[in-house]
């Protein structure tokens, strides 16, 4: 078993369970044109995130992490009739070309893309918001997904979903003495989710045309 092997599976999964999308796919082609990097969750991925809103019944989503807005199509056309959803950027040229994505989806109604750093916009959105958001996605930097997910919790309710991608880090993880700050700041997620008791949670272990990683989920069962 190899990464080979695991994107041949992947592109399997993918032509019989995710049809072509030309929204979808002109998101991946412009957001490689433009040289952004190739971190974007896979297509099997980003069908779960729309079933899982789905499921939910989302009318509010909160993601933080847009980078070309491929996974943020996917959720937002899982909202509801009449749903909002908000994305987060830090980056100005990725903002600029996931505007265009969603454009081209017909989402602008739909999704307004915040641009800054998540941890300067996130109190802002805790101001101005005051509906609880149905399921926040967290695909951003990895040092700070401990803060994140302390936001994702101010700003959900119980019977919330929080998804967190990347916490594996080719099993990077266990190493308790990393020097890496992406694995430390995944395992000071992960020790939270497992100490936080207004959350019932767990972690998957993945493998795909992204190599070896996994995603974590929290549903919310107190409120702050």
């Amino acid at each position: 078993m190899d990464e080979a092997q695991w994107t041949a599976v992947d592109r399997y999964i993918t032509d019989l369970l995710v049809p072509a999308d030309p929204a979808l796919a002109a998101a991946l082609q412009s957001s490689d044109a433009a040289g952004l990097p190739a971190i974007h969750v896979t297509p099997n991925l980003g069908k779960m995130l729309h079933i899982l809103a789905r499921v939910q019944g989302a009318r509010s989503i909160l993601e933080i992490g847009t980078l070309g807005g491929f996974s943020t199509i996917w959720l937002a056309r899982a909202l509801m009739p009449g749903g909002r959803m908000i994305t987060l950027e830090s980056d100005p040229k990725h903002a600029e070309i996931a505007r265009v994505n969603l454009a081209r989806a017909g989402l602008n109604e739909v999704v307004e893309l915040r641009l800054g750093r998540a941890l300067d916009t996130l109190p802002h959105i805790a101001a101005e918001v005051h509906s609880p958001f149905d399921l926040v996605f967290i695909d951003a930097d990895k040092p700070s997904n401990p803060e994140y997910f302390a936001w994702a919790l101010k700003l959900t309710r119980p019977g919330s979903l929080i998804v967190i991608d990347n916490v594996v880090r080719k099993g990077a993880v266990i190493d308790a003495a990393s020097d890496d700050p992406t694995v430390q700041g995944t395992r000071r997620l992960n020790e939270m989710l497992a100490n936080e008791p207004r959350v019932i949670a767990t972690a998957i272990q993945t493998v795909g045309s992204k190599g070896y990683d996994g995603f974590a989920m929290a549903l919310v069962t107190g409120a702050e």
